[in-house]
């Protein structure tokens, strides 16, 4: 399987504090990977290291295959857009653009244009940034981090203090980006609610460690609705349930049988046990939501 980027280990420590703590990720090319993490979790700074901004003190990373002592020359092909974007208020957004493409040694009014077309700013490229709301900033600076034709963008929280308008213009924006220029994209945030909108894989880091990783249809599984039964007898429950043709279910903790379809007919269920002489030591239908899933991993209050 080919991988774009590959962490092993990866970490960073300032004096006694450890902001990033071994971490192994690997990105495949195309996908939408969605870090994870509350505030001073250790996102931003995983970011800077990857984006070439930090060094690590322990552990390696590679991108196209590179190793990080390589992956200066392939700057070019990584956009970042990290805590807020670089601009000048004074100068319009075509001149942002523009300063920005020659520091790479590009002079292409005409993809400027196209760019901040994508981003839907195309009307307003005339006018100075400083009149932008904050939504209109973060996609300006989606697009100065597309200037360089990357292949990789590494964006960090941006959609954190948007209005939900600007939300959904940047979600929308993001997926965009990933199905029509083919961009791999590592995106943080801590809300689990809008990245669950977008991305394909996720990865929770807490307490600057990587605690989880799964895909966008575990997650959907993790937090559908469910019938949660903890019979007497497990071991024989399964037996009965399999009797009745249900096939979506897992047991947890050798004591809790979570049942995923069929969610009318938990009193049949009960009375099939009861008919097999299993106790129902209790039943319910639950359905937990992103947030409340997040929580229940990393174990505390919101960020």
């Amino acid at each position: 399987m080919e991988y774009l980027l590959e962490t092993d280990n990866i970490t960073k420590k300032y004096g006694n504090l450890t902001a990033v703590d071994h971490v192994t990720i690997k990105l495949q090319r195309g996908e939408i990977y969605g870090l994870i993490g509350r505030n001073g979790a250790g996102k931003t700074t995983l970011l800077k290291m990857l984006a070439g901004l930090a060094k690590p003190t322990e552990g390696t990373y590679t991108i196209f295959g590179e190793s990080q002592k390589n992956t200066a020359k392939l700057r070019d092909r990584i956009g970042v857009l990290i805590e807020s974007p670089g601009l000048f208020p004074n100068l319009s957004a075509f001149d942002n653009m523009k300063i920005k493409a020659l520091t790479l040694g590009m002079n292409d009014d005409a993809f400027l244009r196209e760019l901040l077309n994508d981003v839907g700013l195309s009307d307003v490229e005339k006018r100075k940034v400083k009149r932008f709301s904050m939504g209109m900033k973060q996609r300006l600076g989606i697009a100065m981090s597309l200037v360089g034709h990357p292949d990789l963008l590494l964006l960090d929280e941006p959609i954190n203090g948007l209005d939900p308008q600007g939300i959904v213009e940047v979600r929308e924006l993001i997926e965009r980006l990933s199905k029509e220029r083919n961009i791999t994209i590592l995106i943080s945030s801590h809300i689990l609610e809008e990245l669950s909108k977008i991305a394909t894989r996720y990865g929770i880091i807490h307490n600057g460690q990587l605690i989880d990783e799964f895909t966008h249809q575990e997650l959907l599984k993790r937090c559908s609705e469910r019938i949660e039964i903890r019979p007497s007898d497990p071991t024989r429950a399964v037996t009965v349930i399999e009797g009745m043709g249900i096939t979506e279910f897992k047991v947890i903790d050798n004591s809790i049988i979570q049942i995923f379809e069929r969610l009318d007919d938990s009193g049949d269920i009960v009375l099939e046990l009861a008919k097999n002489n299993i106790k129902t030591l209790s039943v319910a239908v639950k359905n937990e939501a992103l947030e409340d899933y997040y929580l229940s991993i990393t174990g505390g209050a919101k960020a």
